[in-house]
């Protein structure tokens, strides 16, 4: 029997996104896998979406992302439009078989509250579960309404309502895995790179101090706030610094680039962004929060450079200390651990990639899970 999926991928960013965007990059690994299974999908997202699919429903034109770092009281109505799209495309079909939802917090309050005629519904948790505890503390789905995590560590911080909705996790996966270990070594630089959104949880500042204390080249590559290019935000001027993010690395990062030992070299993707990090003597995460998923972990090891971290969040999960990578809990030490990263088999690492976080994997894992999230949804409508 063909399964038939709503993927609410939401407002912010198309399908793929042009440049960084976690959630959309993880839809858009997924979706192809899913359909080479036999899985039909409906996406929900914005209309400049390109990711192929069987059928797609749209509120906005296109990704919303900046209207983030505007006052609540003129953004609270976007992630609440797009979700009155997908209800009333629910509302309006009866061939949705599952919905897998991917928006933080309203995604799942709305998903839990149509009740028991709608149908049921798989919310996945990309971010810090310490956030919201209102609403999860409080769950309710219903015997409808389940979620994963993308970690066994982001569950195990999760409220106690939370996981009892929980079936599992999902490590998130990366085409770069596929074919992995047969892929050719690359000439190793002296650089080392940080990619990701430059934030505190991040650590990008730890990682820039270290690297000028230490003195190893270390390259930043990910968006300040909204801004992609190091051009974009110096012509946004101090108006910009409304955004936190952006006050920040003016604050705590941009005193570390120099253009020399460290640079700034704003989002990277695609060949340029492979290019960097497959040359890096070692991908730094300097985190200074509980990471949940980690896609640029598992992208770092299909590419066949070593990750060296702070040991926090699912950090320990994907990275196996002292064969594909170097992990600490003293963020001191990490200068040390980079300079140590160049002992460690490159060629590990891609083995690494290509036996645990190929999308197939991941689509595989997420059928099984719409199966037993459909099979709970129909034990809960049972008469007593």
């Amino acid at each position: 029997m063909t399964l038939t999926v709503l993927m609410n991928a939401g407002p912010w960013l198309s399908v793929p996104p042009p440049g960084y965007g976690g959630i959309e990059n993880v839809v858009a690994t997924l979706v192809p896998e899913l359909r080479r299974l036999g899985v039909r999908v409906v996406l929900a997202s914005v209309e400049s979406s390109t990711l192929p699919v069987d059928e797609r429903i749209s509120v906005f034109p296109d990704g919303q992302f900046h209207a983030l770092q505007r006052p609540y009281n003129q953004v609270c109505g976007v992630a609440q439009a797009h979700l009155h799209g997908v209800v009333r495309a629910l509302r309006a079909r009866d061939d949705i078989d599952l919905v897998h939802d991917h928006v933080e917090a309203v995604g799942l309050a709305t998903m839990a509250a149509l009740g028991p005629d709608a149908p049921p519904a798989l919310h996945t948790l990309h971010w810090d579960l310490a956030k919201h505890p209102e609403l999860y503390g409080n769950l309710d789905g219903g015997g409808r309404v389940h979620v994963n995590g993308v970690s066994a560590a982001q569950l195990a911080r999760a409220p106690r309502a939370l996981r009892e909705h929980s079936v599992g996790h999902v490590h998130l996966s990366t085409p770069l895995a596929v074919g992995a270990d047969r892929r050719p070594a690359v000439a190793k630089g002296e650089h080392v790179v940080i990619l990701g959104r430059i934030n505190p949880g991040k650590g990008q500042d730890l990682g820039a101090r270290l690297a000028r204390q230490v003195g190893f080249p270390l390259v930043l590559a990910g968006p300040v706030g909204p801004y992609h290019r190091p051009e974009e935000l110096a012509a946004a001027g101090d108006e910009a610094r409304q955004n936190p993010d952006v006050r920040f690395f003016h604050d705590h990062v941009a005193p570390h680039v120099d253009g020399d030992l460290v640079r700034w070299v704003g989002t990277v993707a695609g060949r340029e962004r492979d290019d960097l990090v497959a040359g890096a003597r070692a991908s730094l995460f300097p985190l200074r929060w509980e990471e949940p998923g980690g896609t640029a972990v598992v992208e770092s090891l299909a590419l066949g450079t070593p990750v060296v971290a702070t040991a926090r969040g699912c950090l320990p999960e994907l990275v196996e200390h002292g064969r594909t990578g170097l992990l600490t809990a003293d963020e001191e030490e990490l200068g040390d651990l980079v300079l140590a990263a160049g002992l460690l088999d490159e060629d590990e690492c891609r083995r690494e990639a290509a036996v645990r976080f190929t999308p197939e994997l991941m689509a595989q894992r997420y059928v099984e899970l719409y199966q037993r999230v459909r099979r709970l949804a129909a034990r809960s409508l049972q008469p007593a």
